[in-house]
């Protein structure tokens, strides 16, 4: 492979939803593989723990990056189909002095834990079965005592690295504990498999949550023991809500199939993703390949990033008013009803388009357009009140010989009663529409069934 070849993944554990947060984790790795050519973005299923992992939720989440857009370039892995190559690189690390078993309980563990933390000291592993001799530790074994596996920590030194986003990091070993590689139902623990899946993907550069950046220590020593290359690790800013507290469910939808099931359009999800913790002058609504070519690492900030509901709403906005006639179709297709003639759905889905921002926003329209004659609201009651003498009655003689036209109504109206302006429309929308604001009449009435503006203005003449 060739030093220069950018190889990034995305590793997500199978046990929820695809959050936004780890949406904007696999947009920036997909963005940065293939801001030039030849680069390659690598999906990973991190499986191994089988209580949480869910089928349902890799077929979740295959759907939701498909919906997204954010393609793969190989068969994605399944860390639950390489136990056996786990097990051969812990069996290494052991041969070479680098891991032991452990045999401490959970009780023992936690009893060490409040012991450090009353000394005013940072909880880590006291380091007690590292001191067990080999014989002693195979005798335990052989009498059936349950056991992790530990890697050993050098006790001097530190581990340096310079992370993307963050700079130079610094971590002196003596405060990073002997810390788990297998748990003791024989599951290899994250620290562990994450990292050597790296290294065998040839992974060049890893872009994650920065709820990761103290676990790189630990795996920068496990690929230095197995001699394995490691990659370089940027470690992205937490993503919060608009009060600056860690995005959760009471800051709205925060799930990538929530907003797909409210009618969000991936375009506007990604547009406002690409801004959140990322910097760009760019203020256009950009496909997937302008992105990439925007995208900077120098650009990624460190500082929480915040996720605004009014932001992402103006791109949707923005998204949703440049799709093209068919698209539009597409996306409001359940809002409509199902027996609606082509023409009619064309003309309405033209008329409300520049209305709507999300797919509910057409409800109204499509009660107003397809419904029996809304009762006017208080302002368009109003309006009507102050109707020029003989505008309605002229207004549904015009509907009787020319339909649904509404210049011709327009015209014949201001012909007969002189209004023209305000004075003209608002009654005629009011008639028409139960409303004084909405989508173009001439495209509405388009919409409407044959007959139908007559039968509404003659309501009121």
């Amino acid at each position: 492979m060739s030093p220069s070849l950018v190889v990034t993944r995305f590793a997500p554990s199978p046990s929820g939803e695809l959050h936004l947060g780890n949406a904007r984790t696999a947009l920036f790795s997909a963005l940065y593989a293939h801001r030039g050519s030849g680069g390659r973005f690598l999906l990973r299923i991190e499986d191994t723990d089988a209580e949480r992992s869910r089928e349902e939720f890799v077929t979740a989440l295959l759907a939701d990056l498909h919906w997204l857009g954010l393609a793969w370039d190989a068969v994605p892995l399944r860390q639950s189909q390489r136990r056996g190559i786990y097990a051969a690189q812990l069996a290494h690390l052991e041969a070479g002095g680098h891991a032991y078993a452990c045999f401490c309980s959970s009780a023992q563990l936690e009893a060490s834990r409040r012991a450090q933390q009353a000394a005013g000291k940072p909880p880590r592993y006291a380091g007690t079965c590292r001191r067990l001799t080999p014989a002693e530790r195979a005798a335990r074994l052989a009498a059936g005592e349950a056991a992790t596996l530990r890697f050993a920590v050098p006790e001097q030194g530190e581990v340096v690295f310079n992370d993307l986003v963050h700079g130079p990091r610094h971590f002196a070993c003596r405060d990073l504990g002997d810390f788990i590689l297998r748990r003791a139902d024989g599951s290899p623990a994250f620290f562990f498999s994450n990292a050597l899946d790296d290294a065998e993907s040839e992974v060049t550069h890893v872009l994650r949550g920065e709820d990761h950046l103290t676990n790189t220590p630990r795996q920068l020593l496990i690929l230095q023991a197995l001699g394995l290359q490691a990659p370089q690790y940027g470690h992205l800013s937490l993503l919060t809500g608009e009060d600056g507290t860690p995005l959760s469910k009471r800051h709205g939808a925060t799930s990538v199939r929530e907003l797909r099931d409210r009618g969000f359009l991936p375009e506007a999800v990604l547009n406002h993703l690409f801004r959140l913790g990322h910097s760009t002058p760019v203020n256009d609504l950009l496909t997937l390949a302008q992105m990439a070519a925007a995208f900077e690492l120098p650009h990624l900030q460190r500082s929480p990033a915040h996720f605004d509901t009014a932001q992402l709403l103006h791109w949707q906005r923005v998204t949703a008013h440049a799709l093209s006639a068919e698209a539009a179709q597409a996306w409001l297709a359940l809002q409509l009803p199902p027996d609606l003639p082509p023409g009619q759905r064309e003309a309405f889905v033209r008329a409300v388009l520049p209305n709507v921002v999300l797919p509910a926003d057409a409800d109204e329209w499509v009660a107003v357009a397809f419904g029996p004659p809304p009762e006017p609201q208080e302002d368009a009651r109003e309006a009507l009140g102050r109707c020029a003498p003989g505008l309605m009655t002229a207004a549904a003689q015009a509907a009787r010989d020319h339909g649904n036209d509404f210049k011709a109504i327009a015209d014949a109206a201001k012909a007969a009663s002189g209004a023209k302006g305000a004075a003209l429309f608002k009654p005629l929308r009011a008639a028409l529409t139960g409303r004084l604001h909405g989508p173009e009449l001439g495209l509405l009435l388009q919409a409407f069934a044959p007959g139908a503006a007559q039968q509404r203005l003659e309501r009121f003449t």
